[in-house]
């Protein structure tokens, strides 16, 4: 599915039936084994404003989405069970939509490379990013698990960018980037860097944190 292939903007005089096939049809794009395109596209914002959230480039979008959903979710769900997508790609115009009315979004510049998948950063890099929740430590969490647990063993087995914890569920989120920043942050108590920007990785050391955890599954 490319640029190309898709009739943009969404609007005008065609039929509105020739929208909905041609959404549909990216909606199907594969991104791994188990995720497809439309499982990242659902936003409140872009329902409540009545704005499509559809990439301006799908090209990209699928490309940085399915590498984020090899190297990141793929292996959480192989590994804890199902994982809920919370939020996924958002197009410039919904990130901002919700970053003027104070929805919880960065700016656009802050999130290309991250949940606007279709947009390169300030230094012309790609990335892709998606909040979720993963069942199987939430209800841990929910019983007084530290989110600090997660966040070490996601650091010791997986190439991760970015991790940014929330308190609602111990919902995260969780980005891919083609030069890792490996950085972690929470908006739970501790509040703060576990590994702040330009901070040297700790390596080893973190297993107490994770005891009980299954090994990473692969493949």
């Amino acid at each position: 599915m490319t640029r190309r292939q898709l009739s943009f903007p969404f609007t005008g005089d065609r039929p509105s039936y020739e929208l909905m096939r041609e959404l549909e049809a990216l909606g199907r794009a594969r991104l791994s084994r188990n995720f497809f395109l439309r499982d990242f596209l659902h936003s409140e914002i872009s329902q409540i404003e009545r704005v499509p959230n559809i990439p301006e480039n799908p090209a990209l979008a699928i490309e940085n989405g399915r590498r984020l959903c090899e190297v990141l979710l793929e292996p959480l769900q192989a590994t804890f069970g199902r994982i809920a997508i919370r939020s996924g790609y958002r197009s410039p115009t919904i990130n901002g939509i919700g970053h003027a009315k104070r929805l919880g979004c960065a700016s656009n510049a802050w999130n290309a490379a991250r949940h606007t998948w279709d947009r390169r950063d300030a230094n012309g890099l790609v990335g892709a990013s998606a909040c979720i929740v993963i069942p199987w430590f939430a209800d841990r969490y929910a019983e007084g698990a530290d989110w600090r647990s997660l966040a070490w063993w996601i650091h010791d087995h997986l190439d991760y960018s970015e991790l940014v914890f929330f308190p609602k569920l111990c919902a995260f989120n969780i980005a891919w980037h083609e030069r890792p920043k490996r950085t972690i942050n929470s908006h739970i108590a501790p509040k703060g860097f576990l590994i702040a920007p330009g901070e040297a990785m700790p390596q080893g050391g973190h297993e107490r944190w994770y005891l009980g955890f299954p090994g990473l599954v692969t493949g």
